[in-house]
């Protein structure tokens, strides 16, 4: 099937060795982050700045303007932010999407990019005009994609805006969102390009890297895609979910998600960190009980275990940053993800295998069980736990208030992550896991290079021992 979709290819080592940290607030918020994260050693990998081209509130939080050029005065020395970090092994990586606004109600810009694409007919159209799209309480128009010079203008834009000022990588964001109605260059169908829309959008990010000499070494992730996706992109996401536990758009979501992504030739996926969406209303001073989602402690807790075993390794502050906990929210807190971006970090060489795999094979690098045990009947229905390649299962904590979790262990020999316990089985068998805040329920296949590996890496740094004693204090054997 990946013959077909086309095989992603592995991402570049720097972005697997630590935490993706988004965030927004200006030069100071950056470089008081940094120096956090340093004192309680978490290993980043990037700083993601969505905000670099300035934040304007909007009717669900805040949003940014799409106008894609640096706003030096929220960054006012950006050159020198970017060097610092990268003395420090950190990369800047920033945000991008299809669609324009005009700038001139913010007041400071260079350039009117909704005013250049409008001269030169860059822009899609309805009866005549350009095609305005609502988003939340403001409008903006979309690139028309199916103009060839429009493509080779945005590329250029992001090599003039983004790569310029030193920007390792992007959130291409939307891609989704072409209307049916929408009047295209010289004619194209709507209706027809829907679908390619997110493939052009993925082709002309990469064309761009391309052309900049820095495709093994740029990141840009997607949430819009179709079947050829894989082809162009670089990563994925999985969008924008609910800050809750829920299988429909929630916590539970992502897993399924990965799962069933993974299947379609998407091989590298992943979720923000804690959710995004928070559905109070943020002109409200306060949150009444009951009614909408915000990110409690717990559910960031939890999803900080979940995806330190997958592909990225990836924070957001969500729409709503004052109202969603944070991973500085507390001490305890900082630690915690601290704590796992350092698993994540270690299991590095890992992933980088996985991604060489995926590459050549098209294989997703988290993986449905039934992929490694076709002959296994309960393999196959298997929905909220998932494997890391072939020699790690996870079973993440995936509801409120629990402290263990059901896991099916395939044939083999398993040995448990954070006690070392192991237990060979003739025939798959289900498991009642003990999994407390900071132990999730964690399989690697006995004697496997990753089992020993990943051991040796977290004893070293002190953080298995850790994780050993709030089991045996909060809820004995696991």
């Amino acid at each position: 099937y990946t013959r077909f979709s086309g095989r992603m290819r592995p991402l570049p080592q720097w972005i697997q060795q630590g935490a993706v940290i988004g965030m927004q607030g200006g030069t100071e918020a950056v470089e008081q982050m940094r120096d956090r994260l340093e004192a309680v050693g978490a290993p980043v990998a990037a700083f993601w700045l969505q905000d670099w081209v300035g934040a304007r509130k909007t009717s669900i939080g805040w949003q940014l303007w799409w106008n894609w050029e640096l706003d030096d005065e929220r960054y006012p020395d950006w050159t020198g932010l970017v060097s610092d970090l990268k003395d420090r092994g950190i990369r800047v990586m920033t945000y991008l999407n299809p669609f324009l606004v005009d700038p001139i109600e913010k007041g400071s810009h260079r350039r009117n990019l909704y005013k250049e694409a409008l001269e030169r007919d860059f822009l899609i159209k309805r009866k005549g005009e350009p095609y305005l799209i609502l988003n939340t309480s403001f409008s903006a128009a979309m690139i028309d994609l199916a103009n060839p010079a429009a493509r080779t203008w945005i590329k250029e834009v992001i090599k003039d805006e983004l790569i310029s000022v030193g920007s390792s990588g992007w959130m291409a964001d939307f891609g989704e969102a072409l209307p049916f109605d929408a009047e295209l260059f010289e004619g194209t169908d709507a209706a027809e390009f829907h679908n390619e829309y997110p493939e052009v959008w993925a082709q002309v990010n990469r064309e761009a890297i391309q052309e900049a000499g820095l495709e093994d070494e740029i990141v840009f992730f997607m949430r819009s895609g179709y079947s050829q996706s894989p082809r162009h992109n670089t990563l994925f996401w999985m969008g924008d979910q609910l800050t809750s536990w829920s299988r429909e758009d929630g916590i539970k979501s992502t897993v399924i998600a990965l799962l069933s992504s993974g299947l379609s030739g998407f091989s590298l996926n992943h979720s923000d960190i804690g959710g995004y969406t928070a559905t109070t209303m943020p002109s409200f001073p306060i949150k009444i009980p009951g009614i909408g989602y915000t990110r409690s402690r717990e559910l960031l807790h939890r999803w900080i275990e979940l995806n330190a075993f997958t592909p990225i390794f990836r924070t957001h502050e969500g729409n709503q940053p004052g109202r969603h906990f944070q991973i500085d929210g507390d001490e305890d807190t900082l630690a915690h993800f601290a704590r796992f971006a350092r698993v994540y970090a270690a299991l590095a060489p890992y992933r980088i295998a996985l991604g060489l795999e995926a590459a050549e094979r098209g294989t997703p690098l988290v993986r449905h069980p039934w992929l490694h045990y076709p002959a296994d009947p309960q393999a196959v229905t298997l929905e909220l736990q998932f494997m890391l390649g072939p020699d790690v299962m996870v079973g993440p904590v995936l509801d409120r208030g629990r402290d263990r979790v059901e896991l099916y262990l395939p044939k083999g020999k398993w040995r448990h992550l954070w006690t070392g316990e192991t237990c060979e089985l003739a025939a798959g068998c289900w498991f009642s896991v003990a999994a407390p805040p900071g132990a999730p329920a964690v399989f690697c296949r006995s004697g496997s290079q990753v089992d020993k590996d990943l051991r040796a890496s977290l004893e070293g740094s002190g953080d298995l021992s850790v994780a050993i004693t709030d089991l045996l204090r909060k809820v004995g054997h696991p």
